[in-house]
């Protein structure tokens, strides 16, 4: 009963939130879509450990789609060492972009390459500009998505196969 109820009211919600006029996409669905693992995969098991060529494939989806609105504001460059990339490929893409640094003994700001230290850079300069650029809906941070959504990664790996 008490599911049925909840089952309900997540339905209610996401047609509430679907028929906002402040939203012009579609709004994910509530609920996480069940894992489907290829036969023999697991990252439960007291023996198992995380896929890195997934870790870096979700690491490629999320640089060449969700960056473009979410942060992950509180990563940097050097956690993805030894995860998902070698360092020489890490400082490699560090290098690819331009850091506000400063300032300098004239007391200026200057840019310089990023390093393995730099965090991830951020879409928009600040809140307002990213709820301006989202007709008024702020893209939450990716940083800890996966400790914000109920069954942790499973949820990600499952989203990330309905893309």
């Amino acid at each position: 009963m008490r599911e049925a109820e909840n089952g309900g009211l997540c339905v209610a919600l996401q047609e509430d939130l679907s028929s906002s006029q402040k939203t012009h996409f579609m709004l994910p669905k509530l609920t996480c879509p069940s894992p489907v693992y290829p036969k023999g995969e697991s990252h439960n098991g007291l023996l198992s450990a995380l896929d890195h060529a997934s870790i870096r494939r979700g690491y490629q989806v999320y640089k060449q789609v969700c960056a473009a609105c979410h942060s992950m504001e509180y990563l940097a460059f050097h956690n993805l060492v030894g995860v998902s990339h070698t360092e020489e490929e890490v400082k490699g893409l560090a290098e690819e972009i331009e850091v506000v640094d400063g300032p300098d003994e004239s007391g200026e700001m200057f840019t310089r390459q990023g390093k393995l230290s730099d965090y991830f850079p951020k879409p928009y300069s600040n809140p307002g500009a990213a709820r301006a650029a989202n007709n008024g809906a702020l893209p939450p941070d990716l940083s800890y998505i996966v400790n914000a959504r109920h069954g942790g990664e499973d949820c990600v790996f499952a989203a990330d196969r309905l893309l």
